[in-house]
């Protein structure tokens, strides 16, 4: 097949690091002069069950969970000619079925052979892979013959030299164009030395690029970069620990400090909408001892994206951003519903039709929308019950693959709204919502204006 232009020849690459190569970081290291980044390993089975959206309001491609609309993987044309997927895999037919899922929008995909993790190494995926050799070659030369972006892959060393080399030789004739070595067994760990000489070793032995891993102990500037590189004797250099802690390792003016790397990380995070979670996360590595100061407490009580922002004094830039998104109709996760997980359903009834809702709307909860208790349109609702002397509101909430959807009773007639939600507290605000535009208690144009509700 026909290769893209991304090559592995003299390349400064950010590694593959779980919850911390997503969009967010793999942008900002392009930024500081990164020259590939590669994704966090995302295990097959997970992208096969996606959803690929196209979100015109982020302007990137989403894969979904369907279940929930949990993003799998998010990237966007700022990336493209940089972008490696590390897939995490153990079949080559699943392998080939991802791959062509997602070539059109990246520009590699790396196959792990080194993540020595007991999870990777039960579904024999990972550093298990070095050991099964065969079933290792047939599925980077399956991706090889029918994908028409470059396909690497990333191991770890054995013990004996020897078995080393014999391994990457073989893996090389299938076609690969790049193979990254982490100097170290899979039973060391950060603390052990990284076996330098046997990258060089390796890089002396084959005619592909060889990009050394393993150094974040040798590296803490960009100068430091390049020495590793030489001492190894490879194409390229790949670096995670010192990239998650500091991604301006890249820079070639030099480290920013950690809280403007931070500013701008969080910057990324509003701008694509990551999670909090992952956001929070990685914040956590940047602060590492810092989290016992005063600041460090208070951010890790933080539960939103917004919360943390604020102690960055990026509260006001998160919070209209994502006001902006929702106006334009960002509600990303609320595309999601149950038919998604089994298409067959929508010629089954549903659990709603003999529910005989009177009123629903495509009519979001989006609590950022909502700063005091007594607005909450639950309490709203409560309140005009009250006030009116009538039976306190009934809520009856549906539970399908962990998504949630709500009815509100009052005086015998019932609201919902379109959307499942991802927990049994904003579905029921949903429902509260819908009764209280249909009652007069909020306007609908309001709703409108701040993205509650799409027409």
């Amino acid at each position: 097949m026909k290769s893209s232009q991304l090559t592995f020849d003299n390349k400064i690459i950010l590694a593959p690091m779980v919850r911390v190569g997503t969009l967010p970081m793999r942008l900002l290291s392009l930024e500081y002069g990164a020259d590939i980044v590669y994704s966090e390993e995302l295990i097959d089975w997970k992208f096969l069950k996606s959803v690929r959206r196209e979100n015109g309001v982020l302007g990137t491609i989403d894969y979904l969970d369907p279940t929930d609309g949990t993003v799998i993987f998010r990237t966007c044309a700022k990336e493209k000619q940089n972008v490696v997927v590390q897939l995490g895999t153990s079949d080559p037919d699943r392998a080939l079925k991802v791959a062509k899922l997602i070539e059109n929008d990246v520009s590699g995909i790396d196959i792990n052979m080194g993540c020595p993790k007991e999870f990777s190494l039960k579904g024999g995926m990972g550093a298990a892979l070095m050991t099964q050799k065969e079933k290792a070659k047939k599925i980077l030369s399956t991706l090889v013959e029918n994908v028409k972006i470059p396909v690497t892959c990333k191991i770890r060393v054995f013990e004996n030299i020897d078995d080393t080399l014999t391994l990457v030789k073989e893996l090389e004739a299938t076609g690969i164009k790049a193979i990254a070595v982490h100097g170290r067994t899979k039973v060391e760990r950060p603390q052990h030395p990284n076996r330098n000489h046997v990258i060089k070793k390796i890089a002396e032995t084959l005619n592909i690029p060889v990009i050394a891993n393993g150094g974040s102990r040798e590296i803490e500037n960009y100068r430091d970069l390049f020495k590793f590189k030489d001492d190894c004797g490879c194409s390229s250099v790949m670096v995670a620990r010192t990239a998650q802690y500091n991604c301006s390792i890249f820079r070639k003016d030099g480290m920013k400090a950690m809280d403007d790397v931070i500013v701008q990380y969080l910057k990324k995070c509003v701008e694509y909408d990551n999670s909090p979670s992952n956001t929070k996360y990685c914040v956590q590595n940047m602060l590492k001892e810092l989290q016992e100061t005063p600041r460090g407490k208070r951010f890790l009580e933080c539960q939103t994206l917004e919360q943390i922002c604020n102690i960055w004094n990026l509260g006001d830039y998160c919070r209209q951003k994502q006001l902006e998104y929702q106006t334009k109709g960002n509600f990303g996760r609320r595309e999601i519903m149950p038919e998604l997980l089994d298409p067959q359903r929508k010629k089954q009834k549903t659990i709603f039709d003999n529910e005989n809702i009177d009123v629903c709307l495509n009519c979001a909860f989006i609590r950022a929308n909502y700063t005091e208790d007594p607005k909450l349109p639950k309490s709203r609702l409560m309140s005009y019950c009250g006030k009116n002397k009538l039976k306190s509101p009934k809520y009856k909430v549906f539970n399908e693959d962990k998504l949630f959807r709500a009815i509100v009773t009052i005086e015998d007639k019932k609201y919902s709204s379109s959307y499942w939600e991802k927990n049994k507290k904003f579905a029921e605000q949903g429902a509260a919502l819908v009764a209280c535009v249909s009652i007069g208690l909020i306007d609908k144009c309001d709703l409108i204006k701040d993205g509650s509700i799409l027409e």
